[in-house]
């Protein structure tokens, strides 16, 4: 109720009037509908790797992105450019010398409307040809008159790849600015294994949404605890929660995007790695107690998201527990309390807390901010539609040390994370300032 939206007079509903919020309750602004989706401008080559370009479209659009195509001649013998004005719904430019696509695009205003400029798949030869400065069609035009970030996605023969004269060319384009994804290795349309196949689209994806992201985070060490505690029972047997580690991976997703160094300790998932972090696997409490230990002097923010086991059992049956017509009672101790342990000893360092609750979601935050010591926790209840675990959404409330409560709306856990990092820099300003 209190995140309500504001009438069309601009004030809030009359409810507001009634049930008036905290002095120290803070109402974030609404994102602007109006703010035009970021520019992608990608480059197709001709390779058999092409068939993955179209998902790469499909991709970017899901996510937002506007996405304009440019095709050599040579991609269009693999894929027609209908399939890709399609799915990104605009005209797709393959050729520099064509009088109606240059009167509706222009090779200039193409390569100024970019954020960012992406090819993939780039082959040898495009990558040659670019490293030598040779802009003889439309594609090398574009990318020579581009003053956006470029990202080239290689996709070749193994030996190809392996080629001193290619390495170099790529050595010359990393040197001068441009951002070059390494390829998988696996096995390859020409019946060669090793690298050389094209990064996953969602991998392109991401590395786009890096190269956009601004790189507030940079000089950060952060410390991301994610996922469950497997507590075994017997060889078979665990108790266990049901987080998904989703707001931790989101966490190291989004951070690395910000430019922050990242070491996640992840409980038991099956989410995939972010590209980037360093990754501890660990199973139970005790583990992730060790493993956070470890890693935290190099940190300087902690953000504990992971749902640690309060308790474990007392005993571990050496063997498989039999099923009876008795009842089975089973002995449970506590698991150390991590998150309070690492708040005695902060040493300066940002410590982020979280809060999954079911009743007096702001009086049980607050008590936990204040006990472990905390900057910050993030609450939410996790019986509310479109919250807690499993999910890709959250319902949060942001609370800090100076007091401070910001309830905010459904959103991706994502969008949750920046929101998080953006209150973390703020305190952090706020310190600085303070400190002078």
């Amino acid at each position: 109720m209190l995140a309500g939206r504001p009438g069309r007079s601009g004030r809030m509903p009359g409810f507001m009037k009634v049930c008036k919020p905290p002095a120290n309750w803070v109402f974030l602004p609404l994102m602007d509908a109006k703010k035009a989706p970021p520019s992608v401008v990608l480059g197709v080559a001709g390779g058999i790797a092409c068939y993955k370009s179209v998902e790469l479209v499909r991709l970017l659009v899901q996510h937002g992105f506007a996405v304009r195509v440019v095709m050599t001649r040579e991609a269009a013998e693999f894929v027609t450019p209908l399939t890709f004005q399609t799915l990104s719904g605009r005209p797709v430019a393959t050729e520099i010398f064509s009088l109606t696509q240059e009167s509706e695009i222009g090779h200039i205003n193409l390569a100024d409307q970019a954020d960012v400029f992406v090819i993939a798949p780039a082959t040898a030869n495009l990558i040659g040809k670019i490293a030598g400065g040779i802009a003889d069609d439309l594609l090398t035009t574009v990318v020579m008159a581009t003053q956006a970030p470029v990202l080239l996605a290689p996709s070749m023969n193994v030996h190809m790849y392996e080629n001193p004269i290619l390495q170099e060319n790529i050595r010359k384009l990393r040197r001068v600015g441009y951002h070059v994804m390494e390829p998988a290795d696996g096995y390859l349309a020409c019946g060669y294994e090793g690298k050389g196949r094209l990064p996953e689209p969602e991998q392109i994806v991401e590395e786009i949404r890096r190269l956009l992201k601004k790189k507030d985070l940079a000089g950060e060490k952060l410390l991301i605890t994610a996922g469950p505690n497997h507590e075994p029972l017997d060889p078979v047997r665990y108790l266990g929660s049901r987080s998904s580690g989703k707001m931790g991976y989101a966490l190291a997703q989004v951070g690395l995007r910000r430019g922050a160094e990242v070491t996640l300790v992840s409980g038991p998932t099956t989410l995939p790695l972010p590209q980037g972090a360093k990754v501890v696997r660990v199973g139970t409490a005790a583990e992730m107690r060790a493993a956070v230990l470890k890693e935290f002097p190099q940190a300087t923010v902690v953000l504990m998201a992971a749902a640690v086991a309060d308790y474990r059992p007392e005993r571990i049956a050496p063997h498989k527990l039999k099923k009876t017509e008795t009842t089975i009672h089973l002995t449970l101790k506590p698991n150390a309390d991590i998150l309070k342990e690492l708040g005695a000893k902060k040493n300066g360092r940002m410590l982020i807390g979280f809060a999954a609750e079911t009743e007096e979601l702001v009086a049980n935050a607050k008590k936990k901010l204040r006990e472990k010591n905390l900057d910050i926790i993030v609450a939410n209840n996790v019986a509310e539609e479109g919250s807690g675990f499993e999910r890709d959404t959250n319902i949060a409330t942001l609370l800090d040390r100076t007091g401070s409560v910001q309830p905010l709306p459904l959103m991706t856990k994502e969008e949750l994370a920046d929101r998080i990092y953006d209150l973390l820099l703020s305190l952090k300003n706020t310190k600085e300032r303070s400190a002078v």
